[in-house]
């Protein structure tokens, strides 16, 4: 299968992180082919089967790469030793709702799952903490990014500006027309619009950039810029290699992006 990284987070030894294309998994149609998403209408047997390529390329065991159920908000989960003594039906509720996860335990996956909206990676060399982050633009308005960096700061002790921090392919400046409701949900907010507004020239059609929206929100609690990659990839226009729900539809595949530390060899 064919997987993404960042260079940034791919310099530490201790730690993997991926973000999966469409390629190199069993489903068909619109879910073709790596759809490793459980919260999609994809047939849950070509799912699993997904889900074993992926663990295996990644070299983690399937029932430890966990994804929360989205919900466009600001919620933010640690993953610890009590999640993991959970019964699986107690997992699903603790993770629903949530739009990022945190942890500090070894060959623990968190993962979040997106066709458009921003999906962000986390990690503490110092304090040896990661998150993976799901930023549309409603949670970027909540300032999920900004969350979870005071997650990891207040429950793990993190120093923001030791944080190394990837943003992931998703929906770019040029191709996220927005209405005036979105633009005013942004300005409410307090973000930089100048940095963040365009407009087309002949329409006066509104465009929202959630790359820098993100990246500010993260600079505002303190992340070093220098640490911060954009990988810069936009999912509408490369649809054919990133699933993109503006062009293919709600009903469709999701990217996974993942992070996870590696367990002591013994």
């Amino acid at each position: 299968m064919v997987i993404s990284r960042f260079r940034g987070l791919s310099g530490y030894d201790d730690i993997s992180h991926f973000v999966t294309t469409r390629h190199g998994g069993v489903s068909s149609g619109t879910y073709a082919s790596m759809n490793p998403c459980v919260y999609t209408a994809d047939d849950v047997d070509k799912v699993k089967e997904n889900l074993r390529i992926l663990s295996e390329a990644v070299g983690i065991v399937r029932e430890r790469i966990i994804m929360p159920r989205q919900v466009h908000g600001n919620r933010v989960r640690a993953i610890d030793s009590t999640f993991l003594s959970l019964e699986m039906a107690e997992r699903e509720k603790y993770l629903d709702g949530v739009d990022a996860l945190v942890t500090d335990l070894p060959d623990i996956c968190v993962s979040v799952s997106t066709a458009d909206c921003v999906p962000i990676l986390l990690y503490s060399p110092i304090r040896k903490v990661i998150a993976a982050v799901h930023a549309g633009w409603r949670g970027t308005v909540a300032g999920i990014a900004r969350e979870a960096v005071r997650f990891m700061r207040e429950r793990y002790g993190c120093e923001s500006d030791d944080l190394v921090v990837g943003i992931g392919p998703s929906i770019s400046p040029s191709a996220f027309e927005v209405g005036e409701e979105v633009v005013d949900a942004f300005r409410g907010a307090g973000f930089p619009m100048d940095g963040l507004l365009a407009r087309d020239p002949e329409m006066g059609k509104a465009h929202i950039d959630l790359w820098e929206a993100n990246r500010w929100c993260l600079l505002e609690i303190g992340v070093r810029p220098e640490r911060i990659e954009i990988a810069g990839i936009c999912t509408y226009a490369c649809s054919e290699d990133y699933f993109s729900a503006r062009r293919l539809g709600i009903k469709s595949g999701r990217i996974l992006t993942g992070i996870f530390m590696k367990g002591m060899k013994k």
